[in-house]
């Protein structure tokens, strides 16, 4: 009988705390008089629809940059590529944060240029800043499809007599719809889940609104909404799990060669998308920065920030290396690492309600740091994860088998051989959690110890307060932050995914 692998119950029992916010959320929805109500279908309506018009927008934004920077050639077509994905690095609710001060009347842009624009806000305002920043999820899954075609398919559609754009349409579109599909459902979970977004553009959705019920202490209220919205999720989730990809034998890529008013203009009509939603959040904290000066911002927000972010970075870390090994160890094993994925589809607010009861329920982890820290790593934990179980998996198991030959016990081939060889995969999972963390809001709002303000908390005290031009700099800090983000997933494991590079 094959002996069980040690990392089993490693694995086994986080697993087991990674669903057990569902367990909570189930108990404390018992207390809830209603399951739904009147209230609850208009939440369920805007959500519905704030979902429906983000993956309008992105598809209508994504697919044709895609196109553009996969088959157009043009000049340094690295920079367009990162130039044109820059809006993956920003939190959405920065953007919104941002629009919602510069435009309408009496905004900033009015204030300084004198020309009038629309406020931004409600359902319709919260779908515009929902599209430009998930586009990029449309835009690079796409891209990724469309270098895996074979572009001879093209040319011989055009020998044969059609027109480019009929080519495209025809010979193309059906073979990246599920491509198109997959990056439509990531801008629909990421619609879903978003909690700064709706509720600075003041739109009741499913998480703005359990956000105000746990602030009326409606706790067993705040369950049912959270139950209400996983539902949603996990459908989003079931269908994405079932779209996969096409296979297509590979062959020269297709490349355009447009005149150069062409492919200027086609540059042209994609600037306004990267400059609302990169530029102009950045130009309005810059000139809040000018004209405010720095205000009462402590230094200590941004090391509370780093941190709590270090410490969930290590956590994460630390309990990744068992079920990453678990993962490559048995089919058991991989069932137990796709349970603690669980994790990362729950929303932080939902996740923040279940442990506000664990909290109430163990008065020494209430309100403490150490609560924080576990919201964090049960949410990010499959990022550290993955990163650790890819690397895990190009290693040689002859390696440690023939350390053990040699009289190494399985502490000292680990330490030697596994952990040298492995440690690349934990620092890039770490990087990637602690960036993650450093931007959190809903489940840092809702679990942080009184008085622990973060960058990203103390941004949601001064919209709050209204006093925006104090959020100048730690704006810019999540920015910075996030553009490293960006970085390491274009770079490392995140990049493999969306095959960015030239292949």
């Amino acid at each position: 009988m094959r002996p069980i692998p040690k990392s089993y119950p490693f694995a086994f029992l986080i697993a087991f705390l990674a669903v057990l916010p569902l367990s909570v959320l189930f108990t404390l929805a018992q207390d809830t008089s209603a399951l739904f109500d009147t209230h609850n279908l208009r939440v369920l309506g805007n959500t519905m629809a704030l979902v429906a018009l983000t993956i309008v927008g992105a598809v209508l934004l994504g697919v044709p940059l895609a196109l553009l920077t996969t088959y157009v050639k043009m000049p340094f077509q690295r920079f367009w590529l990162v130039f044109l994905a820059a809006p993956l690095a920003m939190p959405s609710y920065i953007g919104a944060f941002t629009l919602y001060f510069a435009m309408g009347p009496g905004g900033e842009i009015e204030s300084l240029l004198g020309i009038p624009t629309p406020a931004i806000g409600g359902l319709w305002g919260t779908a515009v800043v929902m599209s430009l920043y998930t586009y990029p999820f449309v835009m690079l899954t796409t891209r990724a499809s469309l270098l895996s075609l074979d572009g001879s398919l093209v040319n011989a559609a055009r020998t044969l007599g059609m027109s480019l754009p009929a080519a495209l349409l025809k010979v193309v579109m059906p073979r990246i719809l599920r491509a198109i599909g997959a990056g439509a459902l990531l801008a629909a979970l990421y619609a879903l889940s978003d909690f700064g977004t709706p509720a600075i553009l003041r739109l009741d959705t499913f998480t703005r609104v359990i956000f105000v019920e746990y602030n009326a202490f409606g706790l067993s209220q705040a369950a049912m909404l959270s139950i209400q919205l996983l539902v949603i999720v996990g459908f989003v989730l079931f269908i994405e799990s079932t779209l996969k990809g096409s296979t297509e034998r590979p062959g020269r890529q297709l490349w355009l060669w447009p005149k150069p008013w062409q492919r200027n203009l086609m540059l042209l009509a994609s600037l306004p998308i990267v400059l609302m939603a990169i530029v102009l959040p950045l130009a309005i904290f810059t000139l809040w920065l000018i004209r405010e000066g720095a205000g009462d911002f402590d230094i200590s927000y941004a090391l509370n920030s780093a941190y709590a972010s270090l410490l969930a970075a290590l956590a994460a870390v630390i309990l990744a290396v068992p079920v990453a090994h678990a993962a490559i160890s048995g089919r058991t094993g991989r069932l137990m690492e796709r349970i603690t994925y669980f994790g990362f589809g729950v929303p932080g607010i939902v996740m923040g309600t279940a442990l506000v009861y664990v909290g109430l329920k163990l008065p020494f982890l209430y309100q403490t740091l150490a609560l924080l820290v576990i919201a964090y790593v049960l949410r990010f934990l499959p990022l550290a994860v993955g990163s650790v179980r890819t690397t895990a998996e190009r290693l040689d198991p002859s390696l440690v088998k023939a350390a053990r030959l040699l009289g190494a016990s399985p502490k000292e081939a680990f330490r030697r051989i596994t952990l040298p060889l492995t440690y690349r995969g934990m620092v890039a999972g770490a990087a990637l959690v602690f960036l993650e963390v450093m931007r959190e809001l809903p489940a840092t709002l809702m679990l942080g110890p009184t008085g622990f303000e973060t960058l990203a908390t103390y941004m949601w005290r001064v919209y709050e307060a209204g006093y925006f031009g104090m959020a100048a700099i730690p704006g810019l800090l999540l920015v910075f932050l996030s553009g490293i983000g960006l970085t390491i997933m274009l770079t490392g494991e995140g990049g493999n995914k969306f095959k960015l590079n030239e292949e």
